[in-house]
């Protein structure tokens, strides 16, 4: 049950951050400039870290969601829109 309840907060929160990225980087760039390769980047590795998590039973539901909001988070600042908000702050 504990392992149950473990995957399905962990999924939860994958899809959770995953919209997140969306929603700002549509926010951001509008719907032409939307970068559909970093989105689907999110989603495999919010995929290949889920199924670590399932492989090795000592990773905990922590350690998933924490490395995969510093993932999503590393991906959402190297996308053009983001880049171009650092250019716009910094100059």
């Amino acid at each position: 049950m504990k392992k149950t309840l473990s995957t399905i907060t962990v999924a939860a929160i994958f899809v959770l951050l995953t919209a997140t990225f969306s929603f700002a980087e549509f926010a951001a760039a509008g719907g032409e400039n939307f970068p559909y390769f970093h989105l689907g980047l999110v989603i495999i590795g919010g995929l290949i870290i889920f199924s670590l998590k399932q492989r090795f039973e000592k990773m905990y539901a922590r350690e998933a969601i924490g490395a995969f909001a510093l993932y999503t988070f590393y991906v959402a600042l190297f996308t053009a829109p983001v880049m171009e908000a650092v250019k716009a702050l910094v100059s």
